[in-house]
């Protein structure tokens, strides 16, 4: 009899226990409903593995984002209706729309941001000694951030990583997207950017600052990591500032110096920049590969390689093609230093300037106007116009040309189909007609290989 009391005892206890797990999975997996009225409570009691459904509508009290904690396996939701009308959320004077302060593994999606002409952040990671990290930012809509160059569609001022910024429209704003600080000490680290439309902006459409010595922080990347800035589109064809104020579409900034981070690197690949009456459209320093991309300006210079705040270091340049007024690509060079190897070739560049100050090796490289006898349509209007090479003429320019097999995509071209032997410029030989004609639209993501 005792005997069976213990086991009937031992049962109880398991199914118990079991009970308890399974209310805490529930609790921790669950899915909650909110709408403007109530949605402020609901994202107190968000858990690691929670998922909060915002429903259509406007909602006039922001979104903080404090102290919440998903897990990299349980990440915390906050998300819009995917199609249909939106959840809309409007600035208020003083305050951030979103605001990030100490949190990780978060996804907020689908979301429209309406900055009101305020002159309020639409996504800002608050308070230099805090930090936010594994932020997803997906299928946001930022307007009416324009108030003035220093309203920003998306910010971060505190130590950031792992975060992704994928799929979000910003039309508008002062500064697209500005991440990291002035100072150098809020650094954005191993950070995705991908399939972006950020267009019509009065500064950049992108800057990453430079960064000083990397703060001491639990789970913060050591080792050599990498910041992604792929598949976008930059344009600054209306409404950006000039002279003293003018800015290019994406600026990025130099790695720590020393120490942990040195060795970062940005890989920036597979974009589409348009357009800047007043500035560049990339300039960067630091570590960097560029590669794959299409660079028009009518108005002026494309790519400059160059000091900002310190120098170019590791850089390499390659299957680009350039269409510019001004200067294709500057490269200001350092003194020979074996440590720090830079080459531009396998790029096609057309410009009233061409390569300047760079390791000239198997380039193609013209006037602007010699553009049409290499390339299909390269003057037509968006949606119309085709990069690609007009294969007779350009195929024997490519002969013997090295493979960048050490950068991630380096083997495929801006479509992302395969580059072939001999690739030159952004897209392979012998394709006609590019898979997607570049357009002020969110590029769409390329086929699986």
């Amino acid at each position: 009899m005792i005997k069976s009391g213990r086991i009937l005892w031992f049962y109880f206890i398991l199914v118990l226990a079991s009970i308890i797990v399974g209310l805490a999975s529930a609790s921790a997996g669950a899915t909650y409903t909110a709408n403007p009225d109530n949605y402020l409570a609901t994202l107190k009691i968000l858990e690691p593995g929670t998922y909060l459904r915002l429903l259509p509508g406007e909602y006039k009290n922001g979104l903080p984002i404090h102290y919440l904690r998903g897990t990299a396996q349980a990440p915390i939701t906050i998300s819009g209706p995917e199609r249909g009308p939106r959840a809309v959320f409007v600035a208020r004077p003083g305050h951030n729309t979103i605001s990030i302060i100490n949190s990780s593994y978060i996804s907020i999606r689908n979301l429209d941001l309406d900055g009101r002409r305020l002159p309020v952040d639409g996504v800002k990671c608050e308070g230099h000694a805090d930090w936010a990290h594994h932020i997803t930012l997906e299928g946001l809509r930022v307007l009416g951030h324009g108030n003035n160059q220093q309203t920003v569609g998306i910010s971060t001022k505190c130590p950031a990583w792992g975060w992704i910024i994928r799929n979000n429209v910003i039309e508008g704003a002062g500064t697209g997207l500005y991440l990291g600080n002035s100072d150098g000490r809020a650094p954005f680290i191993a950070g995705l950017i991908e399939h972006n439309l950020v267009i019509d902006t009065l500064g950049y459409n992108l800057q990453i600052k430079h960064q000083q010595s990397r703060p001491i922080l639990p789970e913060i990347p050591n080792g050599r990591n990498a910041t992604i800035i792929r598949h976008n589109v930059f344009s600054k064809a209306n409404g950006g500032s000039s002279q003293k104020m003018a800015r290019p579409n994406v600026l990025i900034g130099h790695w720590p110096l020393m120490g942990s981070g040195a060795d970062d690197r940005y890989l920036v690949y597979g974009n589409f920049f348009y357009q800047n009456p007043h500035e560049s459209l990339f300039q960067g320093e630091g570590n960097i590969a560029l590669y794959n991309n299409l660079f028009v300006n009518h108005f002026g210079d494309a790519i400059r390689i160059q000091p900002h705040n310190d120098t170019a270091r590791v850089i390499s340049v390659f299957y680009n093609t350039v269409i510019a007024n001004g200067s294709g690509i500057t490269l200001s060079r350092r003194e020979h230093d074996p440590a720090y190897p830079q080459l531009v070739t396998a790029n096609m560049v057309f410009a009233s300037s061409r390569i300047h100050d760079a390791f000239l090796e198997g380039n193609l490289t013209g006037e602007l106007n010699e553009a049409s006898d290499f390339l299909t349509r390269p003057f037509a209007p968006l949606g119309e116009m085709n990069l690609a090479p007009a294969d007779g003429n350009v195929r024997k320019h490519a002969k013997g040309n090295v493979r960048f097999d050490i950068y991630p995509d380096a083997g495929l071209d801006f479509d992302g189909d395969l580059h072939g032997k001999d690739g030159i410029g952004a897209y392979a030989l012998g394709k006609a007609k590019p898979r997607w004609a570049p357009m002020l639209e969110i590029k769409p993501a390329p086929l699986k290989q």
